[in-house]
């Protein structure tokens, strides 16, 4: 182990620990005593809290005013933000993020660390895949590099791209690479599923002055206002999406949902994942639309 990650562990362990002997370090780093100690004074010289505490069970500690600072964060403000990156660990995360938890959770009495709230994902083996993918648009987002890769859309078109990037986006179950494509002269989104052959170019680029956001409703597609009957057993989910506001006691077999979806396919596969419990009544014209897209499926199993 180097130094500095030699140095950076000790600090770990004494945000997490009170007292933790020399001879006990000496072990965990499979060093002599002797350079343990030059360890703290070399920490003590960058203006660490470090305390040494003489006697049987003496060793060294590190001040409680740097392991939590109350004037900023409570333990409760520290174990919420545990919580959010404990949910973020199941999606995809980089080693920086891995990291920041660790030291998170060294700031943390290990006693409250059982928190009330806990997030779950479902844990795609697809995603481990897409963990390279992942890590190689992060490392080009902070060096400034450019990205190369081949790109294929829902209609199967391939298409090479070389791109600055800038973002990246996790949004319901997909991550998404936000940057200006230089073969379209614009700002793209990209789904990393998508993405093929990825190169990092040893080539740099000055970053564009530009907020996506101002720009988002260029991705958003049209949307249209729907009612459909909707069954019990589906209800929680459209109140999950939608809100309460919007849906209103039918009969005692269905409910009435007024919802906005994109009037493309997309709109089409969310409404027939519910199947039998779900039907829409107006607009006449999305219900053709609708109908037309359902017998095309059944078309492919006649």
């Amino acid at each position: 182990m180097e130094k500095v990650e030699r140095l950076i562990s000790i600090i770990m362990i004494l945000l997490k620990k009170d007292i933790v002997s020399t001879k006990e370090f000496a072990q965990l780093f499979n060093v002599s005593k002797r350079t343990i100690l030059r360890d703290m004074e070399t920490l003590s010289l960058s203006n660490i809290p470090i305390y040494s505490v003489h006697g049987v069970h003496g060793g060294y500690g590190i001040m409680d005013e740097y392991k939590v600072d109350k004037r900023l964060l409570s333990s409760s403000d520290l174990e919420n933000i545990l919580t959010a990156l404990g949910g973020l660990e199941q999606i995809l995360i980089s080693e920086e993020v891995e990291i920041t938890i660790k030291k998170m959770e060294a700031m943390v009495h290990p006693m409250s660390l059982k928190s009330s709230v806990r997030l779950s994902f479902y844990d795609w083996e697809g995603r481990s895949e897409i963990l390279q993918t992942l890590k190689t648009c992060q490392e080009s987002i902070i060096g400034r590099k450019l990205l190369s890769f081949d790109y294929i859309d829902k209609n199967g078109m391939i298409t090479n791209r070389i791109v600055e990037p800038y973002q990246l986006h996790f949004s319901e179950t997909s991550w998404y690479l936000k940057g200006f494509c230089l073969h379209r002269q614009n700002y793209r989104t990209f789904k990393l599923s998508r993405i093929d052959n990825l190169n990092m170019d040893e080539e740099t680029f000055i970053h564009r002055d530009y907020v996506f956001e101002q720009n988002e409703a260029g991705y958003q597609p049209q949307l249209v206002a729907i009612k459909a009957l909707i069954a019990p057993s589906v209800k929680d989910q459209f109140i999950e999406r939608y809100g309460r506001k919007s849906i209103e006691n039918f009969n005692s077999e269905y409910c009435l949902a007024t919802i906005h979806i994109p009037q493309n396919s997309i709109g089409f596969q969310f409404l027939a994942s519910f199947g039998t419990n779900l039907e829409i009544v107006e607009p006449q014209s999305y219900v053709e639309e609708f109908r037309n897209y359902l017998l095309k499926m059944v078309e492919k199993y006649s």
